[in-house]
Parts: C-alpha cells; sequence; structure tokens
C-alpha cells in the first residue's frame, strides 16, 4: 500500500500539515525508521477511558487520594490575598487537617487574638531560656509578620494539606 494512499497531507497556513484521514489505525508506526519492525499493537488514549469499556481504568475517590485523617478534615473557603504567592489565592478552597502537628514552614490556619488566619508558620530556635519563637508570615513580603507573644498567643486550629482551585472559564 502507498503511504499516499494512506494518509495525505496538505499544508494549511494557519494550522502547518493536516492530515486529510480521519484516523490513523492502532500501532501505526511513527518516526524515520521503516525497517524497524514495529511493536505489537496496543490501545491507548488520551482522554479518560470510559469505566465500562476500559477494565483498567479505576475511580478516583478524592477522600482517599487527599485526606489523610478523614475525622479531622476540613475544608474553609481562604478570603483575602495574603497567601497568593503561595498558591492560595482569594475563593480556594484548602483542605485543613487538625490531626497534623504544625511544623517550621507548614502553611496553617491559627487563631491569634480571636481571628483566624491562613499564614506559613516560622519556628526559631530555642532560646537559652528554652522558649522558641513564632510568627505567621504571608507570602507577600510587604505584609508585616504575625509575631507570636504572650500578649498575642498562637492557637494552631490545623495544617493546610490540599488547595482545591476553581478555574473560571
Amino acid at each position: 500500500m502507498d503511504s499516499d494512499a494512506h494518509c495525505r497531507v496538505q499544508w494549511h497556513s494557519y494550522t502547518g500539515f493536516m492530515p486529510t484521514a480521519p484516523e490513523f489505525e492502532d500501532g501505526a508506526p511513527v518516526g524515520r525508521d521503516a525497517d524497524v519492525p514495529s511493536p505489537a499493537a496496543r490501545r491507548t488514549s488520551n482522554a479518560f477511558g470510559s469505566p465500562g469499556t476500559d477494565s483498567t481504568v479505576k475511580r478516583i475517590d478524592l477522600n482517599d487520594a487527599l485526606i489523610r485523617h478523614p475525622e479531622a478534615t476540613f475544608a474553609m473557603r481562604i478570603a483575602g490575598h495574603a497567601m497568593s504567592g503561595a498558591g492560595i489565592a482569594d475563593g480556594d478552597v484548602v483542605l485543613v487537617d487538625r490531626a497534623i502537628t504544625a511544623g517550621h514552614g507548614a502553611v496553617v490556619i491559627a487563631d491569634v487574638d480571636g481571628e483566624r488566619f491562613c499564614r506559613r508558620l516560622e519556628l526559631s530556635k530555642p532560646s537559652r531560656a528554652g522558649a522558641v519563637g513564632a510568627r505567621l508570615v504571608t507570602a507577600d513580603p510587604r505584609m508585616s509578620p504575625i509575631v507570636i507573644t504572650e500578649d498575642a498567643p498562637l492557637a494552631v486550629w490545623g495544617v493546610v494539606t490540599t488547595v482545591i482551585k476553581t478555574l473560571s472559564f
């Protein structure tokens, strides 16, 4: 079979080369090596398969994929732009796990003076007196950090584990 008869190619100025044949055979060889034997034909997909026709497709349970501690995980909607530089924008939904112990660098939901904040936790090395300094910083360097003091004690409500974004279209 002549390769021209199988798939004719036309030049279009706006799209480059466009095949006129609507489909290619499964397992069709590509590239320039005509002497190399082609591998066994196999089916692939460039989209999500149908669970009814493809036995290799497994449904993804987002609870299993995103939540380690179901009894201690909560969803919260973010208000404000303080953490935009960290990928957490106004209106995003975050999953907050209350069973995880917050460490240095963790993005947390914290209560300070009765107000709840989404910030990155920075812990300093213990002082000679044994006290550990802490502050809550934003992803925007123009905003001042919240320094944790005895007058403004820190209560970490939970650790942010996932950010869920809604794309506008």
